[in-house]
């Protein structure tokens, strides 16, 4: 079984195409998330966990929810991590989590996939070229990881140095508190109120107000709500402006130029 989130099409694009080449069942964990839904799931097959990486780890409401997630079942598990370069702690972490879970840790991989980080000046968004790139990069990865776990064996990604687990596991819940805050998201006119940002918030942050979007205090800066609105009507203070909202979406002509 393969559970998967996504924010704007990456991870959800890598997830589906495993499950292709796996002929596995794909599940979305989105709505389990938002009702915080913990039926236990069962699969004879491997978990495969897609997850993207924010701040160097897992977001923190994912990680969350699979700690109190029951599996049964496969006692194996693989991870596959999106990013836009850096995927940080995320394996250290998964793998401690499953294995205090009492179950078989078989790796993880790394797919580095275009940046979807609009609301911040310090992540440039990329030009179309390196997107196109990146999207081709990640689809020849495919076959490989799939091969991998099909064999039973085990996924191989960069060594984590200490360092990194000292610095990231202290300072993230930090950053998330502070800097990831939804106080300067707001609506242009262009808003048609058709709701889309609230379904797909995973923190259930979004209300709609008069037809129009209003923010709580609780954000995780995954982009589903800019991402994926239909009109381009959402900002982020000043940092969105003059900006193009990234959505996987946008670039499939990648995939299927590929797939011919």
């Amino acid at each position: 079984m393969i559970l998967y989130f996504s924010a704007t099409g990456n991870t959800e694009f890598i997830a589906k195409e495993l499950a292709k080449r796996l002929d596995d069942e794909c599940v979305n964990l989105l709505d389990r998330v938002k009702m915080n839904n913990h039926v236990p799931l069962y699969s004879k097959k491997p978990f495969i966990i897609c997850a993207p990486v924010y701040v160097c780890e897992m977001p923190m409401f994912m990680s969350k929810y699979l700690k109190e997630q029951k599996f049964t079942g496969s006692k194996d598990v693989y991870f596959v991590f999106t990013s836009g370069g850096y995927c940080g702690i995320s394996g250290v972490l998964a793998k401690s989590m499953f294995k205090k879970k009492g179950m078989n840790w078989h790796g993880y991989a790394e797919f580095k996939m275009p940046r979807n980080y609009v609301a911040n000046d310090h992540y440039p968004m990329q030009p179309k070229e390196e997107v196109e790139k990146r999207i081709r990069d990640a689809y020849h990865q495919l076959d490989s990881v799939a091969s991998t776990i099909r064999s039973g064996g085990t996924l191989t990604a960069r060594h984590v140095q200490l360092w990194e687990v000292l610095v990231t596991v202290p300072f993230t819940p930090i950053w998330c508190k502070y800097k990831l805050t939804a106080k300067d998201f707001y609506v242009k006119d262009s808003c048609i109120g058709c709701g889309k940002c609230a379904k797909l918030c995973p923190l259930n942050n979004i209300k709609l107000v008069d037809q129009k979007p209003v923010w709580g205090d609780q954000c995780t800066h995954c982009m589903a709500c800019i991402g994926n609105c239909p009109t381009e009507a959402i900002e982020y203070g000043t940092v969105t402006q003059d900006k193009s909202p990234y959505n996987f979406g946008k670039f499939r002509y990648v995939v299927d130029e590929l797939k011919k």
